[in-house]
């Protein structure tokens, strides 16, 4: 979340772009975005020239030749403002529109069309000296700026959309294992937060896919995919993915719940915080997606959809509303049932409501399953997250309580958790009694609660204490009006 210090840097950035005329807030976060991407390219350039230099290795820059001058700490050290617009309008815009040459890129169809508007030098200069003080050292700071932006868009999250947390899309990622050949997509990706830690978590524990040319090329151009519906965050997706070198993602401008998708069994791993809260016209949705559920809820809607589009074997790990969970209607219970009954559902890992504070309080839980088209569920393991290393309130310090790394090391060890109690954190529920609650997933359905008998005083007793309390109340009260000659 962004806080104090840095909060005011970016407004007072927002407000220069108000000032000076820009006053769409969409245009002013696609700006904005440039200007971060510009400095980020200059800083990820830096940190593989040292790389380089470490090794002893050649390095064959982005940025040949003259290109140089247009890194940000070039440009930013201009001797004269008109100087440096004059560079950045005519010269580094357009060398990052045009840095995949490739028309299919994902990059070159979203940047394609971008638009440098900043009208002065003297405006360029107080935003880039602006942005240059921002310090965003990880990826989660970076997500926050976007989100923190985002929230000033009257329209943003009309259908339910808010950024996922970086630590609850690093656990979900821990816990499905992204492998070298699988095909990944997130088909609601906003700024790409999932597709970017998977790829990190490739990078991490899977060096050997970067060694051979066939998986190098996979990773590169048939790995990832991502559709959303607002190109702002397409482009913002598409920077995104280049600078954590990845070259040709597949990200689209795309409905996915629309007969515009036809994706069928394309997919090996689906990562995801689709929509909530969405209601769609059922003329706007997939006609095969009506008749696994026919409901305008945008959130059962997607749950279908990644059953559609997943691989027989595909693995999901997605994130959904508690409703989901334990909601009566004819179409949440086909849902839950097509997931149980004809596919394998893994896991359900409820998690608290503060979790998505400041932006929502929404109660949430995150399902695991994988795509059998025949069944295979015979026990469900559930989890009961309280904690997650921050608070769950608005402001979200950190602290102590942090349930994910238990959460991740049981998932890895299911076999040890046959034996555990109702009454634990976790536990496993067979199907049978899941499927006679109506397929009710909610964890407070299974959970046991043991209470425990408090003994009290007799009343005689306490009544004697509350006079005793009161006597002496009215002594002390009597000194002090003593002292003060009352």
């Amino acid at each position: 979340m962004i806080t104090g210090e840095l909060r005011n840097k970016i407004d007072k950035i927002w407000e220069t772009f108000w000032t000076g005329g820009i006053t769409n807030p969409l245009d002013v976060i696609e700006q904005f975005t440039y200007l971060l991407f510009i400095k980020q390219l200059d800083e990820v350039e830096t940190t593989k020239e040292n790389e380089a230099n470490f090794l002893g290795v050649d390095y064959e820059s982005m940025f040949p030749g003259e290109c140089q001058k247009y890194r940000w700490s070039k440009f930013k050290n201009l001797g004269s403002a008109e100087e440096m617009y004059e560079l950045v309008l005519n010269g580094v815009f357009p060398f990052i529109k045009n840095l995949h040459q490739d028309g299919d890129s994902a990059y070159a169809r979203y940047m394609g069309d971008a638009i440098f508007k900043i009208p002065t030098a003297a405006m360029l200069s107080k935003i880039v000296d602006g942005i240059d003080k921002l310090e965003l050292g990880d990826e989660d700071s970076k997500g926050d700026l976007y989100e923190y932006l985002l929230s000033k868009v009257a329209t943003a999250g009309t259908n339910g959309q808010f950024r996922t947390p970086r630590h609850i899309i690093k656990m979900m990622v821990e816990l499905v294992k992204p492998a070298p050949d699988d095909t990944i997509i997130d088909p609601a990706m906003g700024s790409a937060g999932f597709l970017i830690e998977a790829q990190s978590y490739l990078r991490e524990n899977h060096p050997e896919l970067f060694l051979h040319q066939e998986s190098l090329e996979h990773f590169n151009n048939t790995m990832f995919y991502g559709n959303d519906m607002d190109r702002t965050m397409l482009r913002i997706g598409a920077m995104n993915m280049l600078l954590h070198g990845v070259e040709n993602p597949n990200i689209s401008y795309r409905d996915s719940l629309s007969e515009q998708n036809t994706d069928v069994e394309k997919y090996s791993l689906v990562l995801a915080n689709p929509p909530f809260k969405g209601s769609l016209d059922y003329e706007a949705v997939s006609a095969d997606l009506l008749k696994v559920t026919k409901t305008k809820k945008t959130e059962l809607l997607f749950l279908a959809l990644f059953l559609r589009i997943l691989k027989k074997g595909g693995r999901a790990a997605v994130i959904v509303p508690d409703g989901v969970l334990f909601g009566s209607s004819k179409a949440h219970k086909q849902i839950r049932k097509e997931i149980i009954e004809n596919n394998k559902l893994d896991a359900v890992i409820s998690m608290p409501s503060g979790v998505f504070k400041p932006y929502a309080g929404v109660s949430t839980a995150i399902l695991i399953f994988t795509k059998t088209g025949s069944g295979g569920t015979d026990k469900v393991w559930f989890y009961d997250m309280k904690a997650d290393g921050l608070s769950l309130d608005d402001k979200r310090q950190e602290i102590a309580d942090n349930d994910i790394p238990d959460i991740i090391e049981r998932f890895n060890h299911l076999d040890a958790e046959t034996d555990r109690k109702r009454t634990d954190q976790s536990f496993f529920v067979p199907v049978d009694e899941i499927v006679s609650n109506d397929y009710d997933l909610s964890i407070n359905k299974y959970k046991e609660i043991v209470y425990e008998a408090v003994q009290y005083e007799p009343t005689d007793v306490i009544i004697g204490k509350i006079d005793a309390l009161e006597s002496e109340i009215q002594g002390e009260l009597a000194e002090l009006k003593k002292l003060l000659d009352v």
